[in-house]
């Protein structure tokens, strides 16, 4: 048995070969990678959804290079902490699988058996995170749709993807932990600097969830040296800046060669409330 609903009628799917099939026989074929495709069109307005080929490489390309691991080897510090054997686990905008991967190595590390679930609104990345580990099911879906079952995940992680905090406490079991990753106010400030004429800093709102029970907040500083202007694009079509920039602020991000900025996140953990 899966936790997967059908997008179509919310019946249980149900593993059949390669193929996950409902009582109602509507049927998603699995791609060659590995992933499943449960976007229908009337959850999304958009022909292309998420993030472009370009992007997706852009990103596994810099995060592979151990650029964030700081952030990684908390985030899987803290799933291994409040895991228990036989949990189920959602990445909840799971990009592709760098993050989800390194969660499912520690908590094999540590012998604590789990089943681990991602979705991600662009098929590109969750092609690519399935190529990644084949252990680890994957779906292209939209957290504001998500096609799983009432109260099925022990635990829920989001690293900076759109927030629905109906759907992720819907999700979740009464008393399952949420764990999220934002960027806080010094995140990136120097890469702003040389960017921008005027930047402003990130604005971080206060930690109160509606139906969440606020646990825990840990910040993750550290100074990034990047030595090519490829690692540089590559970061910054990362951002939510990358879509907002201009061509004069283009321009200058081009002709960065080397960049030491900051890296600024903060571990934010939650527990659903009964």
């Amino acid at each position: 048995m899966s936790v997967y609903m059908c997008p179509v009628c919310g019946r249980s799917l149900e593993m059949a070969e390669r193929s996950y099939v409902c009582g109602n026989r509507h049927c998603f074929d699995l791609a060659r990678s590995g992933y499943v495709n449960l976007l229908i069109s009337k959850h999304t307005a958009k022909t292309v959804h998420g993030d472009n080929k370009l992007m997706v490489q852009a990103r596994r390309d810099f995060l592979d290079k151990g650029y964030y691991s700081p952030l990684c080897d908390k985030l899987c510090e803290t799933v291994v902490r409040y895991s228990k054997n036989d949990n189920i686990l959602l990445d909840a905008g799971c990009g592709e699988g760098y993050y989800t991967s390194a969660v499912k190595a520690s908590l094999d590390k540590s012998d604590i058996a789990a089943e681990i679930y991602g979705i991600d609104i662009s098929k590109t990345a969750v092609d690519y995170a399935a190529k990644r580990d084949k252990s680890i099911h994957y779906a292209a879906a939209s957290v504001f749709h998500i096609p799983v079952a009432d109260c099925s995940c022990d635990m829920l992680i989001t690293l900076f993807a759109p927030y629905c905090g109906e759907e992720f406490a819907r999700v979740l079991k009464k008393d399952g932990i949420m764990i999220m990753a934002i960027p806080s106010e010094d995140h990136l400030w120097e890469l702003k600097q040389a960017i921008y004429d005027t930047p402003y800093k990130n604005e971080v709102k206060p930690y109160e969830l509606e139906g969440f029970e606020f646990l825990n907040s840990e910040r993750i500083t550290f100074t990034m040296q990047l030595d090519s202007a490829e690692d540089i694009q590559s970061l910054f079509s990362m951002t939510p800046y990358y879509y907002k920039t201009g061509k004069t602020e283009q321009e200058r991000l081009c002709a960065l060669n080397k960049l030491e900025t900051k890296a600024d996140f903060e571990l934010l953990t939650y527990r659903k409330k009964g």
